[in-house]
C-alpha cells in the first residue's frame, strides 16, 4: 500500500442515492407545514420608487405577510448585503454602495428583489404578487463598460467601481520601448448564465430564539456569518445546514437576500417559510461570470522571448459589488496573469464598471479563466505574427524545470512544474502530426478544420485551512466531519476513500458528514479547488493524532512500549505482541474500557502554500463555411493534478469542466438590450452544450507532485474550463485564419461565424 493514497479509481456511492431519486435536496427537506415565500421583483432596470401599495397583496387569499424592505428595518435588521472594496490606483478606495435586502428607494437591475409574499401554497403567493402595485420614475440605463452615463450609486458619479493595478507600470512601458516586436489583442469574454441543475432554494425555521436556514450552498459558515450579523445574533444562536447541492460552480457561495428575507418571514410569522427559484428567476437574480473586455500585450526579443506583458481590462461588477474578500475580475485574475511563461516584467490594470445588470461574481473557476484565455489567445496571436510555431513559442518561453521555485511577477511561488514534458505529452495524444493530413481531408470536403492549444496554469485559492474530526460509533460505523461541501463533486466517495487508505477502515463504514454549522464549528467551504487537498490535509493530521493516541492506548494492551508500536495504514504491530488489531479493533477495545475520549478525534491543518494543476488542451474544430456550424471533433487534455486519490472524479471532473467551455466558446451568450431587460431568460434564448455538442474527451495524467502539501496534490475542480476556452477559441480562430479572418471572439455561433466569413468575402471582393 502507497502511503498517501492508493490512487484507485472507486466508483462514486452517492450516485445510487441520487439516480434513485433518494437526495436529499432543499427542496425535498423542508418541513410539512412550511409557508411559501414568492418574490416580486423589478421589472425595470433602473428607476426611483415612487410608490410601492402591497396592501392588496396582503389580503389576498392564503396570504400571511408581505414584506418590504422598510418591514425588515422595522424589524431591528441590518438591511446591508456585505461589498467587497478594492483599492484604487491612486490609494484611495474603490466605491462601496449600499446594497439592500429589499430594494430601497431605487431599482437597479430587473430582477432585483422588491417584496417577499409569504402564503399557504406557491399559487397563492404569486397570484397575490400580481396584486403589487410598483411606481418606478424611470432612470436611464448604463449598460456599457465605460465611465459616464446616468450613475447607478451617488458612491460612483462616473460608474466607476474602481481602478485598480498591480505590477511595475514604469519597466513594463520601458520593456515594450526596447522590444524588437510586439503584439496585441484586444479579446472579449463574453456573460454567461450559471444553471445549475438546481436552482438556488432555502428554507427557514426558529425554535425559540434559534434561527436555522437550510440552503443549497457551498458551505455554511459564510451564510451563518451574514444571518448572525443582520440579526444581530450571537453564534450560538444561529444554524446553517447544508443537504446535497446540485451543483454550485462558485455562484452558489455567496448570500442572497431571499435568504434572509425568508428568514424573517418566518421569525414574524412563527411557521417555517421555503422558497425555492425556478429556472427564469434564476436568471434574472443568480450572480452570472465573466462579462469582460482586455486588451492584452507581448514585448518580444530577437529571440522570441517574451520580456513583458501587460493587460488592461474591463470589467462588468453589475449593480453592486461583489460579496467576496477582493473582487474576482482584479485579484483573482492577478493570481494565474502569467500562466507558465517565465515573464519577469507586467503591468495589470482592471477597470470595474457598475451596469443595470444583476451582479457579476464568482462563477465557474471565475479569475481564473478569464486570466488564462487572455493570455493563451494573445499566445496564439503572436505566433501567427511571429510566423512561429505555437507549440515551439510556448516551448520557448516556458519557465523551465531548473527555474523552481519560481515567483512570477505577480508574487505567486510556483513550487514544481514539468510544462514541456507535459506538451509533448499532449501532442503525442492528440496525434499532432496527423492534423495537416486531417485538415486536407475536410478541406477536400469544403470544411474547414482547425486545431487550437491552450497551456493552462491556476492555484488553489480560499481559506488554506480546514479541520477533519473523525467519530467512531458504536455500531461499528465512523463519521468524518468535513469542513467543505460537495456540490457534485463525488466527495462523498473520495474523503472515505481517502480515510480508508489511510487507516484500513473499509470505506463502505466511513459516512462523510456535511454541511451543518452546529456539528462542525469551522470550515472553508467549496471553492477555488480547494475542497480535496485542504481536507485531505487535514484528515492526514487527525490520522497522525488518531495514530498518536491509540498507540499511547495500546502500549498497556499490548505489553509494550508505545516507541515499539507501529502502524502500517491497516494494522499496529510490534515485535513481541501477537496482537495485530485494526483502527476498529482498537476502537472497540477503548470503548469497553471506558475511553469514550479515544472513540473522537479532531485535528486542524494549514497548507504551507499554493498548489498549481497546469496542464494542456488540445482542440480540433470543423467549421462548415455553408452554415457557420462549428463542432469540436476532437479533444485532448494533458493535467499535472499532482497525485490522485481517485483517478476516475479527476476525470470526470476535466469533462465536466471542457463541457462548460465548450458551451461557452460556442452556444452560452447573456444579451441585455439597452434598457437593461434580459433577452436570454430562459432555455428558449439560452443555449448550453448537450451531448451531442461534446466530443470524446482524451484524459491524461501527467503528475508533477506538488512540495506545497504531504500528498503532492494539485486539485483539480475548475482546470478543465480554464483550459477549454482558449483551445476551442484558437481552434476556431486556426479554422478561420486561412479565410482572411484576423479577429474571432466567443460565442462561435452559426449565424457570427457565417457572418465572419462572409463579411471576409465580401471585403475580398
Amino acid at each position: 500500500m502507497d502511503k498517501f493514497g492508493k490512487s484507485q479509481a472507486v466508483k462514486r456511492v452517492e450516485d445510487v442515492r441520487f439516480l434513485t431519486g433518494e437526495g436529499r435536496y432543499v427542496d425535498d427537506i423542508t418541513p410539512e407545514n412550511s409557508l411559501h415565500a414568492y418574490f416580486f421583483r423589478s421589472p425595470v432596470g433602473h428607476g426611483v420608487i415612487t410608490s410601492l401599495d402591497v396592501s392588496d397583496a396582503r389580503e389576498a387569499d392564503g396570504v400571511h405577510a408581505v414584506l418590504t424592505v422598510e418591514d425588515l428595518e422595522a424589524a431591528g435588521m441590518d438591511i446591508s448585503m456585505s461589498g467587497a472594496i478594492l483599492k484604487n490606483r491612486d490609494g484611495t478606495d474603490g466605491a462601496k454602495p449600499l446594497r439592500p435586502l429589499l430594494a430601497k428607494g431605487r431599482v437597479r437591475y430587473v430582477g432585483e428583489p422588491v417584496a417577499a409574499v409569504i402564503a399557504d401554497t406557491l399559487e397563492q403567493a404569486r397570484d397575490a404578487a400580481e396584486l403589487i402595485l410598483l411606481e418606478v420614475e424611470d432612470l436611464p440605463t448604463h449598460m456599457a463598460l465605460e465611465r459616464g452615463g446616468e450613475a447607478l450609486h451617488p458612491e460612483a458619479p462616473d460608474n466607476l467601481a474602481f481602478d485598480w493595478g498591480m505590477g511595475d507600470e514604469a519597466a513594463t512601458q520601458k520593456a515594450f520601448d526596447a522590444a524588437a516586436k510586439t503584439i496585441s489583442l484586444d479579446v472579449g469574454d463574453n456573460r454567461i448564465i450559471v444553471n445549475s441543475l438546481e436552482p438556488r432554494g432555502c428554507y427557514a425555521e426558529w425554535t425559540k430564539d434559534k434561527l436555522h436556514v437550510a440552503n443549497n450552498a457551498q458551505g455554511v459558515w459564510v451564510h451563518k456569518g451574514h444571518l448572525k450579523r443582520a440579526f444581530g445574533l450571537d453564534d450560538d444562536h444561529v444554524q446553517v445546514t447544508n443537504p446535497d447541492t446540485g451543483g454550485g460552480f462558485g455562484m452558489k457561495a455567496a448570500a442572497y437576500p431571499e435568504y434572509f428575507a425568508v428568514a424573517q418571514a418566518s421569525r414574524a410569522l412563527g411557521r417555517p417559510v421555503r422558497w425555492m427559484s425556478d429556472r427564469t428567476e434564476a436568471m434574472l437574480s443568480d450572480n452570472g461570470g465573466r462579462d469582460l473586455t482586455s486588451l492584452a500585450e507581448f514585448a518580444f526579443d530577437e529571440n522570441n522571448k517574451i520580456t513583458a506583458y501587460r493587460v488592461r481590462t474591463k470589467c462588468n461588477l453589475g449593480a453592486y459589488n461583489s460579496q467576496f474578500g477582493q473582487p474576482i475580475q482584479a485579484t483573482l485574475f492577478s493570481k494565474v496573469l502569467m500562466g507558465v511563461y517565465d515573464v519577469q516584467t507586467t503591468w495589470l490594470q482592471v477597470e470595474g464598471y457598475y451596469t443595470n445588470t444583476v451582479q457579476v461574481d464568482a462563477y465557474r473557476g471565475a479569475g481564473r479563466p478569464e486570466a488564462i484565455y487572455v493570455l493563451e489567445r494573445l499566445m496564439d496571436r503572436a505566433a501567427r505574427e511571429l510566423g512561429v510555431d505555437p507549440w515551439e513559442l510556448r516551448r520557448i518561453n516556458f519557465i523551465k524545470p531548473e527555474q523552481f521555485p519560481y515567483t512570477s511577477a505577480t508574487g505567486e511561488l510556483y513550487d514544481v512544474g514539468e510544462f514541456d514534458r507535459l506538451l509533448t505529452r499532449a501532442a503525442l495524444e492528440a496525434d499532432n502530426n496527423g492534423f495537416a493530413a486531417r485538415k486536407a481531408a475536410d478541406a477536400a470536403k469544403g470544411l474547414l478544420r482547425g486545431q487550437g492549444l491552450c497551456y493552462y496554469i491556476e492555484s488553489i485559492l480560499g481559506d488554506p485551512s480546514e479541520g477533519a474530526k473523525v467519530a467512531f460509533n458504536e455500531d461499528g460505523t465512523v463519521f468524518i466531519y468535513v469542513g467543505t461541501q460537495s456540490n457534485g463533486q463525488g466527495h462523498e466517495t473520495v474523503y472515505a476513500q481517502f480515510l480508508s487508505d489511510m487507516t484500513g477502515i473499509p470505506a463502505d463504514l466511513i459516512h462523510v458528514i456535511q454541511g451543518d454549522s452546529d456539528l462542525i464549528a469551522q470550515g472553508g467551504g467549496t471553492g477555488g479547488s480547494r475542497s480535496v487537498t485542504t481536507q485531505s490535509t487535514a484528515t492526514l493530521a487527525t490520522v497522525a493524532k488518531m495514530t498518536e493516541a491509540f498507540t499511547a492506548f495500546l502500549a498497556d494492551e499490548m505489553g509494550v512500549p508505545a516507541s515499539e508500536i507501529s502502524f502500517d495504514d491497516e494494522r499496529f504491530r510490534a515485535e513481541g505482541s501477537n496482537m495485530t488489531p485494526t483502527m476498529l479493533e482498537v476502537a472497540d477495545m477503548a470503548r469497553e474500557k471506558g475511553r469514550n475520549d479515544l472513540l473522537v478525534h479532531h485535528e486542524r491543518a494549514t497548507l504551507p502554500g499554493r498548489s498549481y494543476p497546469n496542464g494542456a488542451h488540445v482542440s480540433e474544430v470543423v467549421i462548415d463555411p455553408e452554415t457557420g456550424v462549428v463542432v469540436v471533433d476532437r479533444y485532448t487534455v494533458v493535467d499535472d493534478f499532482g497525485n490522485l486519490i481517485n483517478p476516475m472524479l479527476a476525470e470526470g471532473q476535466v469533462h465536466g469542466g471542457v463541457v462548460q467551455g465548450i458551451g461557452q466558446a460556442i452556444q452560452e451568450h447573456v444579451v441585455y438590450d439597452e434598457d437593461g431587460q434580459l433577452l436570454t431568460a430562459s432555455f428558449m434564448d439560452y443555449a448550453i452544450p448537450r451531448a451531442a455538442d461534446v466530443p470524446f474527451i482524451t484524459f491524461n495524467s501527467e503528475p508533477v507532485p506538488s512540495t506545497a502539501n504531504l500528498m503532492g496534490m494539485k486539485g483539480c475542480g475548475e482546470a478543465g474550463t480554464v483550459g477549454a476556452l482558449a483551445a476551442i477559441s484558437n481552434a476556431v480562430q486556426d479554422a478561420l485564419w486561412d479565410q482572411g479572418v484576423r479577429q474571432a471572439d466567443m460565442p462561435f455561433t452559426p449565424h457570427k461565424v457565417w457572418e465572419l466569413l462572409n463579411n471576409q468575402a465580401i471585403a475580398a471582393e
